[in-house]
This record gives C-alpha cells, structure tokens and sequence, in this order.
C-alpha cells in the first residue's frame, strides 16, 4: 500500500513539468511552526517540495520547531532559510490554525481553519483573521471540477484511524475476556513509519487466518461508511487481515456463520441506507438538493450485525444522522450467545467499538460530542446513563474520535500533503492580502478555497456569518420564561455583573465581545450565560439582531459606541445601561427614547456613578433641611493597595491604560471662589497636580478631571461658590507622567516607524526621533538631551531608566507612540495574581445652615481588590451597572428616555444594594461658625 502512495506523489510531481512557471526571485514564503497542540509535528511541505522551491529562486522561510517530524536541518539542507521573524513573507503555510496572537496582518495564510461550520471554538480565530486584513486558504475547500478534495490528510487519517481502532479492539476484546491477536497492534503513532504499521497488522492477520480468534466471539465484522480518501486510507490498512468484504445486505449472515479465519467488511454508500421518509426509495440527485427528506435505516439493517464501525462521511445539519442515542441503547441491549462458558464468554452485543475518523461533533453519529485525544485516544459510551467514562471496561461502546489523526503518522503525511499542495503554491506565491481579491490570478481550485480576504468574508462564505447567528439565537432562546440580557464587554469589571445578574435563575446573560475565549472563560464561571463573539464596530447587523432577542443591554464598550448601540436599542424598543459619562451624541437620543418608550441608564458606574448617588443624597437632604450648598469637591482615584505600588509611576493598571494615558493630556475646567479656572490640553493637567491629605497614610495627590462646572446645573447647586471634581493618584505620578508628557510619549497620531510591517524600533531611536536626533548619537548625550528635555528632573530620569526607556530594548508594535507606550506599560504595570488594587473617593460638601453655620459633609469610600476574586475596580463599576440592570428589569426605574443616577429613585435602592454588597461608605462632618 504504501508503495502505491508513493506511486501516487510521483505522478503528481510528473505533472509538474507542464506548469507554467513565473520569475520568483523577490518572491518569499514561509512554513510556520504548528503550536496549538503538542502532537501536531506534520509540516505542509517536505524537503522536497522546498528545494525545489529554492531552486526556482523562491526564498523559504522555516520557523524553527524541535517538535517537527522532518528535522530542520533537512529543510536548510533543501535551501530553507532557518527564521523565527515571518514577516518578510506573503504567503505562510502551516497545517493547523495558528495562535491567534501570532497571526500577522495582511500576510495570505494557508491552513485547516475548521470555520467552514462555523464551529464555536475557531470562531474567534475567523474574526481574528478578518479584523487583521488577512487573505485566508482553506485548504478544505480546494476541491476539482467534480467537488472532490485535491488537497488534504484523509487518506493518512483513515490509515491512523484504522490501526487505532484495531488497536482498541484488542483492548476492548481483552476486557471482555478474550485475547485476540488485535493487541499486538500498538496505536498508529508508536511506528516509525507505516510500513512497520503495516507489518503488525499482517502479523495479527496471520494468527487469524490461523483460526486462533475465540470462536465464543463469532465473526468479526466491519463497516465502513463512505467511499472517499478517508474510507479507502481505512480499508488499506483492513486489507493486509484477512478479510472478504461482502454487500450490507450480506453482513447479516457472514456475522453469524462466517468463517473464523478471516474478517468481514462492508462499505457502505447512500444508496445502502438512505430511503426519502415519504416513500422509501432514494433519489440521489433529490437528496443532494434536499437531504432533509431522508433518512437513514442504518441503525437497523446494518448496526446490529457490525463489530466495528469505521465512520468517514461529512454530515451537515439537514443530514441524516447514522445512529443516535436511541438507537445506541439498542443495540446495547444484551444478546443471548448459546454455548458460553466463564472461561469462554460471549459478546455483551454486537456492536463493540466506532471509530470516528470525521471528528464531527454532534454529527452523523449523534452522541459523539466530544473528540478523544492521542494522549486518551478512548472511551466508552453508555447509553443508558448517556455518558462516556475514560476506559475500556464496564457497559458501552468503544469510541475513538481523535480528530488529529495524520498527526500520529507525521513524515508519510507530510510528504503525502506536500505532493497534493505543491503544485498551487506557484499562483499562490504572488498573492498580496493588501490587493483586491479579484485582482489575483487564481485558478478556481486556489480562488475557491479563500475564505477571508480584505477585511470580509468572500462571497461564497458570507453564509458562516448567518449559521452562526441562527446558532447563537437558538441557544439564546432556548430557555424560555427567562429575562435575558445583552452584555456587550468581557473585560476588568464584567465579572460582577455577570455574578450579581445570575444569582437570579429566571436571568440569563449573554456575553458578547470580540475576544471570544475572554467571553468564554467568563460564562463558564456562572450558570445561564453564554458567550459570543460580536464585534460592535463592524458587525451592526449581528448586534441588531442580538438586541431584538434581549430584555436590556448592558454595555461596557468604550463611550464612542454608546450611540450606535443606543439607536439599535430605540429601534428595537431594548432598554440599556451604560457606566460612562452622558456624552453630548447621547444627548441628542433622548427625544427618540422617550418616544420608543425605553430607559436608558447612563453614567452608573464608580466615577460616573456612585461619585453622583453619594452627592445627590448629601445635596437633596441638605436641601430639605434649608441648607444651601456653597462648595462640592470629588476626587476618586483607581490605585495599586499601598504594598502594591513600588513602581515610579505608584500605579498599576485595572482600567484601559491607553485611556489613563490620554487623560493626562486632557484639558479641565472647575469653579474655585466664584472664578472658572481652565487647564487646556496638551500636558498641563499634570502640573496642575496637588497635595491631598485627607488620608495622610497615602501620600495622595490630585488633579481636575473634565469640565467640574457642568455639575451645577445637574446637582442643581447653583449657590456654590466652589466646584470640582478631580482624580487622585500617590504622589510622583503627575511628575512622572508629565516627563513622559515632555518627550512627546502622549501622542496617538499614526507612527508609520511603529507598524507591524516596519523593521523594530528601540526605546532609545523612537526618542532620538522625537527629539530631533541623530540616532548614532552617543549614548552619554542621548542621556543629556533627554535630561535638558524633561526640565532636569532626577526623578523623572530615573523613572525612564527603570522603564527601559532609554536603552535599546525594542518597542512594541502599535499605531502610534501613545498606543506603545501603553503596551509597554501595561506589560510593566499589570497586577500580579496575588496582588490587589483599591479604590478611594472623597466627597467633601460645603452646607451653609439657615443658622449661619458652615457644616462640611466628608463622604469617604475606600474599596480594596480581592485577589483570588473581583478587582476593587471591578466592584465599584460593575455591581453599580448591574443593580441598575436589575433595577430596570423589576419595575424599579420607570423614568423613560435618558437616565442618570441622580434621583432619588435610582441613588436610594441603589446605595442599598451596593451596601448588601460590602462597599461601605464613611461620612464625618465638621462645623464652622
């Protein structure tokens, strides 16, 4: 057998020498390094196919791999070029998908993506490959004229998948109580290569042929469904027993009276099983177009005369399952078998073992829903308590479902890979992801098989988009009498929104973000919720259609996104919560909420949030009691807990450090003593930092925050003569951040120095060119440039230099030096697991009594971080938002149109709550006469 795949590769390769062949001297591929699972050791080309790559002037790039079958050093010998940076190259192959980190943007990708389905877990790799711009070749869907694979590891799979299941055989027979000649075939990975494979399969038809099976077991007999590489890579290997395959029809008799010194097979196709429900006959160009309108008797004309189901037929939804879990009990039930003795016992049931070689979870055979591994290549399903358990032993039916089969076999399947590929790569070799798809010459086998391109899924697979929301809408809707909610945002503070919403059985909350395994991770922590994949900013139409099918949204998403959902919210008559500021677009919603009838709760979180519920009740009881407000001052700071901050900024980011970045360049307005002061942007917020020592154990400082004196209006404080709201910070970061200031580090205009497509950049040039310098300059006078620059600041220099920014580490790739320095930072500055963050707010509020007494209300909360559970931060945004949530839901908020917590109708349950859930709140007074 394997001197016919050889056979096979040699013709292929002959065809060769008609191909047109083109110049590629400039042009560079790459073969990536497999890294998602630690079997995976096949490489999509062979040394082969690379030196002759090479010798057409085509540089080939080799990422190193210890794990790779073939050794590098075959591949360098071939004239690969052994480099762990790929960007150089256009086209990168690889076999499986890669990390999704690690996928490089406008580059043409050829690989097994497993998206086709639009299956759950590779979901979020798709909307990594279209939010990088890259051109994707699935090498699934290279198909010829008559829609058969040209390109692909079946027939490898059937040949691993067939020596496992024989090895598992022998497994499963020796619990049962019978040694057979099938343990002698060891799982397919344990050969060198598959003629050793080959040799212990004839070894163990051999002893067959011999008539040395336990009669008490009858006949062994095998089914293979399919007639493609996949079955017929299964009955090469079949092949070398003994064996005589018979028609389905004829499984019956050979499985009771057959002879004992050999096997028997079938090979089942469409026509074998499949009747039209209406009439029972089949109609094969019918069922192409309809194959709803069948189904399949396999269960009872075929399973219960089979040892050993081979399974390798591609099953889509509106396809007729093979067995379900029904059927499995069935043929689970126990058979009487005359003539046994305890030390000759007959067989449970006919049907031992199903090896799964298609991996389809759910599919044709109904109850395989989950894949076995090489590592735990079997289990063993019972039907009657429709679980599997990690053995060989007890009730059930041997699976084996491992869906990385040519894995186990990896330098025959590489070069069987390579054969079938190689001849593609010259019109794949040009390709430039940044072109339009139409602008490539593709043949219809290579144009055919791209899945992404530009930024958007090809036409021919727009459908993956719809089968996934038809997925997600009917897990959505599954539960019924549920009150559901949309939470748009995985990230910092969704955890307690998530918990609080979900103590509540009749809530289910669906978490949607553009980081699936994010969303994912967190909707495995609390009962009914689930998580999806939905980027906002492109995919309006999927979030409409998720808005529609929900109670209330809540959104976590960066303020810019608010309207935009908003509108879909008033269209879909959806009420919302959000925990950012009313914005002025925000504004401009509220006649059209009011008239759909929806609330819209804005500005519930920590500052905004709990900053105004504190203030309004402090202001509407002092004004009950005929107290004018004449001064109101709020600062609130997210802060590392004191043992945390041993860094020179004293802070560590639970927020978007990006956004804490920008803040410091902000401009701010505030009224002190009747006079409106204005800091205007570009960097003079941080000089205009202060001492704060209401908590003199901190050492904190604080500066202006926004526009202070739009809250005149909205706390209706009008007689006050001082207002302010500002942020707070330990003491150094102002200083520190105004050096980073200086050196022109906050700045979010495009870097083209900083793209991913650009030669890496140290700290120390990125300065140079921001100074006007030389980047040869020595580094004595880098230093004093950087020194004269930052005002002479010891601090500020030494706050550099533990940074690493001014030596030649490299900078991270971003599109400006603000979203550098940000990743830098934050790669810096991140909470260890053991770590805890705080949060401190101080309300100070200035009541002149109808007495002539100045009482000052201090209103004080300080949170800390739980490190084995929610961030101070988290608590402090996230149960806000979700006590609003639930607020909504129950009746409790019925103002329509725009919200903020500022009556007394949100701020009086929702103080309540947030108490129930441990933040305290301090308040002291002291008098003036």
């Amino acid at each position: 057998m394997y001197r016919l795949l050889s056979r096979q590769g040699s013709r292929t390769r002959s065809c060769l020498a008609g191909q047109r062949r083109y110049e590629h001297h400039q042009a560079v591929m790459a073969i990536r390094r497999e890294d998602v699972t630690p079997w995976e050791r096949r490489a999509p080309l062979a040394p082969k196919h690379v030196k002759e790559l090479t010798a057409a002037g085509v540089k080939v790039l080799l990422q190193p791999s210890n794990r790779r079958a073939i050794h590098e050093k075959n591949y360098m010998r071939a004239g690969a070029v052994l480099q762990e940076d790929l960007t150089e190259a256009s086209l990168i192959l690889g076999v499986k998908r890669p990390l999704e980190e690690k996928i490089l943007p406008r580059k043409t990708y050829a690989f097994f993506s497993h998206t086709i389905k639009a299956q759950d877990a590779n979901m979020g790799l798709l909307d990594n490959l279209l939010k990088k711009d890259v051109r994707l070749i699935d090498y699934e869907k290279m198909v010829d004229a008559n829609g058969f694979r040209i390109v692909a590891f079946g027939h490898w799979a059937g040949i691993a998948g067939m020596i496992n299941i024989l090895h598992g055989l022998g497994l499963r027979f020796l619990a049962l109580g019978h040694h057979t000649p099938f343990m002698h075939i060891g799982m397919a990975h344990n050969y060198r290569n598959v003629n050793q494979a080959i040799q212990a399969v004839r070894d163990c038809g051999y002893v067959i042929s011999m008539g040395l099976m336990p009669k008490s077991i009858g006949p062994v007999t095998f089914c293979f469904t399919g007639t493609g590489n996949v079955s017929k890579g299964a009955q090469d290997i079949l092949n070398e027993l003994p064996v005589e395959f018979v028609e389905p029809h004829e499984l019956k008799d050979v499985s009771e009276t057959g002879d004992m010194t050999k096997v028997y097979a079938t090979v089942l196709s469409r026509h074998h099983h499949l009747v039209r429900k209406s009439d029972g006959f089949y109609d094969p160009m019918e069922y192409e177009v309809h194959p709803e309108l069948y189904t399949s008797h396999f269960r009872t004309s075929v399973a219960p005369y089979t040892t050993c189901l081979i399974n390798g037929i591609y099953w889509g939804p509106q396809t007729p399952r093979l067995l379900r879990r029904l059927d499995a009990q069935k043929l689970m039930r126990p058979k009487t078998s005359p003539s046994v003795t305890e030390g000759s016992p007959g067989l449970p049931h006919k049907l031992l073992a199903i090896c799964d070689i298609s991996a389809d979870t759910g599919g044709s055979i109904d109850f395989m829903n989950e894949c076995t591994s090489i590592d735990k290549p079997f289990c063993m399903y019972d039907a009657d308590q429709h679980i599997d358990h990690d053995s060989v032993e007890g009730n059930g039916i041997l699976m084996c479902s491992i869906d990385n089969l040519p894995a186990q076999l990896p330098i025959g399947a590489t070069e069987y890979f390579g054969d079938r590929l190689f001849p593609y790569l010259w019109e794949m070799l040009p390709s430039d992801a940044t072109r339009p798809l139409d602008e490539e010459d593709f043949s219809p086998q290579v144009r055919d098989a791209v899945i992404t391109s530009n930024g958007v899924l090809t036409p021919k697979f727009e459908y993956i988009e719809k089968l996934r929301e038809r997925r997600e809408k009917a897990q959505i809707m599954k539960k019924t009498g549920m009150k559901r909610v949309l939470l748009l945002g995985s990230g910092y503070v969704s955890g307690p929104i998530v918990e609080y919403l979900t103590r509540d059985e009749k809530t289910q909350v669906t978490v949607a973000s553009v980081l699936l395994k994010q969303a994912e991770e967190l909707a495995a922590k609390y009962p009914n919720t689930i998580p999806i994949m939905l980027d906002v900013s492109s995919q309006e139409g999927h979030l409409d259609s998720l808005v529609k099918d929900h109670d209330l949204v809540i959104s976590m998403l960066p303020y810019t996104l608010h309207p935009l959902i908003a509108k879909h919210c008033i269209r879909r008559k959806v009420n919302m919560v959000t925990a950012s500021y009313l914005s002025p677009a925000m504004k401009e919603l509220q006649s059209s909420a009011e008239e759909a009838g929806i609330t819209i709760v804005n500005e519930m979180g920590l500052d905004p949030g709990i900053d105004h519920m504190l203030a309004m009740e402090c202001i509407d009881k002092a004004k009950a009691d005929g107290c004018t407000v004449e001064s109101y001052s709020s600062f609130c700071g997210g802060l590392p807990a004191p043992e945390c901050s041993d860094n020179p900024l004293r802070y560590k980011f639970s927020w978007s450090p990006y956004g804490v970045l920008l803040n410091t360049i902000s401009p701010a307005i505030f009224l002190q003593d009747n006079q409106v002061v204005s800091i205007p942007a570009g960097g003079a917020l941080m000089e205009s930092s202060t001492p704060m020592d209401f908590f003199p154990g901190f050492n904190l400082e604080g500066f202006p925050n926004r526009n202070s004196t739009e809250y005149i209006e909205s706390y209706g404080i009008q007689t006050a003569h001082t207002l302010i709201r500002g942020t707070l910070r330990f003491k150094g970061f102002s200083k520190a951040m105004s050096g980073f200031v200086k050196l022109g580090l906050i700045n979010s205009e495009p870097c083209p120095i900083l793209k991913p497509t650009s030669c890496p950049v140290s700290w120390k040039a990125l300065l140079c060119k921001l100074m006007g310098l030389s980047s040869s300059v020595s580094h004595d006078a880098f230093e004093d440039a950087v020194f004269e620059r930052i005002g002479k600041d010891d601090f500020v220099m030494d706050t550099l230099r533990w940074f690493g920014m001014l030596s030649d580490e490299s900078v991270v790739h971003a599109d400006s030096v603000l979203a550098a320095l940000a990743k830098h930072l934050e790669a810096k500055l991140s909470f260890d697991k053991s770590e805890r963050d705080m949060i401190i707010m101080r309300n100070d509020i200035g009541l002149r009594h109808p007495t002539g007494e100045l009482e000052t209300k201090h209103i004080s909360l300080a949170v800390y971080g739980d490190p084995s559970g929610f961030s101070a931060m988290a608590k402090t945004v996230g149960y806000p938002a979700a006590i609003a949530a639930r607020m909504v839901l129950d009746g409790e908020i019925i103002t329509k149109g725009l919200v903020v917590p500022m009556t007394k109708e949100v701020y009086g349950p929702a103080l309540a709550c947030l108490k129930e859930e441990g933040l305290h709140f301090m308040s002291k007074s002291t008098l003036q006469e």
